[in-house]
């Protein structure tokens, strides 16, 4: 499945690959990408909101599939053009549903839920797919 939404038109790429790390699926890998992804930002001069957006994207990407796919490792790759920042995170994880409906009024309040939510309002492109083999989430940072 994958999710898109309507937002500002994306023109076609010819990005280069930054990074690429393969990571176990823990929490101790997560203050690692977002780290790398605070030094990308900063070793190509770009501003401090570019930064914020890429370390929480990465952040929640990476958080999602320590605690949600169940998969023993990660693989995030950064990407660059002219105009954006691209991080895709890649688990080898199965989607666990929900087991009860998310309650919008009971769930404002609670630590956890959001990360999607927060991954969109900080992209101007997201997408999500889900196969057998695992996640591909994949969100585009404008610079």
């Amino acid at each position: 499945m994958q999710r898109e939404r309507p937002r500002e038109s994306v023109p076609p790429r010819t990005s280069r690959p930054l990074a690429v790390i393969a990571l176990s699926a823990t929490p101790r890998s997560v203050p690692l990408l977002r780290r790398l992804a605070r030094n990308l930002v900063r070793g190509r001069r770009l501003c401090d909101t570019t930064e914020e957006a890429l370390t929480v994207i990465v952040t929640e990407l990476a958080t999602n599939a320590v605690l949600h796919s169940g998969s023993p490792d990660l693989a995030v790759m950064f990407e660059a053009d002219d105009t954006s920042l691209t991080v895709t995170v890649r688990d080898g994880g199965h989607w666990r549903a929900r087991p009860t409906p998310r309650c919008e009024g009971a769930d404002m309040d609670a630590a956890f839920g959001r990360g999607l939510s927060l991954v969109d309002a900080y992209s101007v492109d997201t997408s999500v797919r889900r196969s057998a083999e695992g996640t591909v989430v994949r969100a585009v940072v404008a610079v």
